[in-house]
């Protein structure tokens, strides 16, 4: 049994069963508020399924892409969950829920699943829809949107990611005994902040 977290846009909350069922989601597609909803809609989540936390085996964090306010959020409340459980973090690319979503509505082929990065750019990742499961072949990368590459291939843009189809998907994955995701936070830009360069002198 799996809780689902994925903050790379709105906010997502899921359990997924054993056999890759959704048994519960809740969500918000508001990206201002990550923060402030996290912790409610876990418990609607859990509420909604009526699983206790005893009852789950792991926590499926999506990793984004996704913009560094809103990403840490889900991916921080993952771990700390996972931890406070004693269950293992099961990394997860985010755009792997929308391309399974895909797939099990019966899409075949090639696909550029796209999402909003700010900026006035955007996250992209290709997937090839005729493998057994969904096959990631490029990304997640980050693109302005008239420089996307591939102009052949399909787009899927996504305004939201389900942490249900994240979860189904890493079921799906673990049976196949295939990889998941590196644990890392995939921002895929340098932070505003830097360190400086140099010191700052003194003056009375």
């Amino acid at each position: 049994m799996f809780l689902a977290i994925d903050t790379s846009a709105g906010t997502s909350v899921a359990v997924i069963s054993a056999d890759g069922r959704i048994l519960a989601e809740a969500g918000t597609p508001d990206t201002m508020r990550h923060a402030e909803v996290i912790g409610t809609l876990i418990a609607e989540a859990l509420a909604e399924a009526k699983i206790e936390v005893a009852e789950l085996t792991a926590v499926v964090a999506g990793m984004g892409p996704g913009p560094f306010t809103g990403l840490r959020v889900g991916i921080a409340a993952a771990r700390v969950f996972a931890l406070g459980a004693g269950i293992p973090l099961l990394p997860m690319v985010s755009h792997d829920a929308v391309a399974w979503l895909q797939k099990t509505a019966g899409a075949t082929g090639k696909i550029m699943v796209v999402t909003d990065a700010r900026r006035k750019e955007v996250f992209f990742s290709d997937f090839d829809l005729d493998a057994d499961l969904p096959r990631r072949e490029f990304g997640p990368a980050l693109a302005k949107p008239d420089a996307l590459p591939r102009s052949e291939v399909r787009r899927v843009v996504a305004a939201e990611i389900s942490a249900g189809a994240l979860g189904a998907a890493a079921v799906d994955l673990q049976a196949a005994g295939l990889p998941l995701a590196a644990d890392e936070a995939l921002y895929l830009r340098s932070p505003d902040v830097t360190m400086p360069t140099g010191v700052k002198r003194v003056t009375q």
